[in-house]
């Protein structure tokens, strides 16, 4: 019915929905010509730019065309957007405990970061996401060496998953181009790409974003600084660049002694800083330990304010092994290459898989050199960590994830219990969480 209204004669907004879409296509062609090294000069820079800024103005000019029509159809009576009494109810009440929930901060990057995020929105508004701006691979990779923007990759799977959009828009901001120059590039990446290039910084350009796609809670580039990460191997040799760090290690048959980045000293976002000094609880991972996870606590001001938070500090402990990166690693030796990296201790408990997998997806996994992280109790409780078992195990697509909805209820269960239950200020937001815990376990 709604649809019906929107298009029938006289209504005028299809104008202005097929003025967006000019607009989105002279964007996106306007960075396609600007990061085109081929016959790159001062005019074509400041011509492309220009057509940036045109496609931009279009489509603002678009969307403020489409809510007006969209307000005087409302007024009008032509759409019904009624909600029960009862929707509204729960809407509020939705609204009042997720305003209540604990402070969190994730920090990390990697498809493990935002899995994670997609689970923790439905316990809490209060969500800062910390994430590395080390990757120089793939289209953030292009981007970056480019443009010279910081890789947007990360950071934008980051925001989808805090984001409230429609799945259709997720998946336009998924979308990557499968021909011509543009082949592998996403769409997400350029839209980021773009909010930079109308913004003072990156920073800003991640804020903009966030707006436009009503996060929740925010997303928080580890540093503004142009951060590259390295790597020692153990037999001396040196590799450059994330994206080079694995094959480096399976070319060299040598594992990695240490990860360092630079410039040495790189600054934190002072936003970051006063997330972590606020936290009821700060989560490091899931993700790829020595290049998703550690270059972010080699921020010195991050590691110290992590040294100095009063929040309790967890590690999701990955499922599996990662070839060329953390090759027969234990979830002790997880611990240990952060704690030494961090340069102290920067775990308080650790969160591990206790479940199982099938002996043919285990032997395909064994195939790639990867297995299935081994616990080891006896040494993680000799660092003086707590430790938290659970069937974390999802396989999707013959890939094994974690289960986001198993892990965000242990993770906020650990919260209630180690930090809200013991703070007197905080027994109200127990109680909420409790709630909404019953609620999504009795759904699940």
């Amino acid at each position: 019915m709604m649809l019906r209204n929107l298009l029938k004669p006289g209504i005028n907004i299809k104008r202005w929905i097929l003025l967006g879409i000019v607009g989105v296509s002279i964007l996106v062609f306007g960075i396609f010509e600007l990061i085109n090294k081929e016959y790159h000069s001062l005019p074509k820079i400041v011509l492309s730019a220009l057509i940036i800024v045109l496609g931009a103005l279009i489509i603002y000019v678009a969307i403020i065309q489409i809510i007006k029509f969209f307000i005087i159809l409302v007024n009008t009576g032509s759409i019904d957007v009624a909600i029960s009494s009862k929707k509204f109810e729960d809407l509020i009440y939705e609204k009042r405990v997720l305003i209540k929930g604990p402070k969190i901060v994730v920090i990390g990057g990697g498809t493990g970061l935002s899995t994670m995020l997609r689970g923790l929105k439905k316990y809490t508004n209060n969500i800062t996401a910390i994430v590395t701006v080390a990757d120089d691979g793939g289209g953030s990779g292009v981007l970056r060496e480019d443009l010279g923007i910081l890789p947007p990759g990360d950071i934008r799977n980051c925001i989808l998953a805090l984001a409230d959009t429609e799945p259709l828009m997720d998946e336009l901001l998924q979308y990557r181009f499968k021909d011509g120059r543009l082949k592998d590039q996403s769409f997400g990446n350029l839209f980021l790409a773009a909010m930079d290039g109308i913004s003072n910084n990156f920073e800003e350009a991640v804020q903009k974003m966030s707006s436009v796609l009503a996060v929740t809670g925010r997303v928080i580039p580890v540093t503004l600084d142009n951060m590259t990460l390295k790597a020692k191997l153990k037999n001396g040799n040196i590799i450059d660049g994330e994206s080079n760090i694995p094959k480096g290690v399976i070319d060299n048959k040598s594992p990695i002694d240490e990860v360092f980045i630079e410039p040495t000293d790189a600054r934190a976002l002072k936003e970051a800083l006063v997330a972590i000094n606020e936290a009821d609880a700060v989560i490091l991972g899931p993700g790829s330990l020595y290049t998703s996870i550690i270059p972010n606590i080699l921020v010195k001001e991050i590691r110290n304010a992590l040294y100095k938070t009063k929040s309790i500090r967890i590690y999701v402990s990955n499922i599996m092994t990662q070839p060329g990166e953390s090759d027969n690693y234990t979830v002790n030796d997880h611990i240990k290459a952060i704690n030494r990296h961090a340069k102290g201790k920067v775990v308080d408990y650790v969160l591990v898989n206790t479940g199982k997998i099938s002996s043919e997806l285990e032997l395909r996994y064994r195939n790639d050199n990867s297995n299935m992280v081994i616990i080891n109790e006896e040494e993680i409780k000799k660092q003086g960590i707590g430790i938290i078992r659970s069937d974390f195990v999802k396989i999707g697509k013959g890939h094994i994830r974690h289960d986001t909805e198993k892990l965000a209820t242990i993770l906020v269960e650990t919260i209630m219990e180690k930090k809200l239950f013991n703070d007197k200020k905080k027994i109200g937001e127990y109680f909420y969480l409790s709630q909404r815990l019953k609620e999504n376990k009795k759904n699940n």
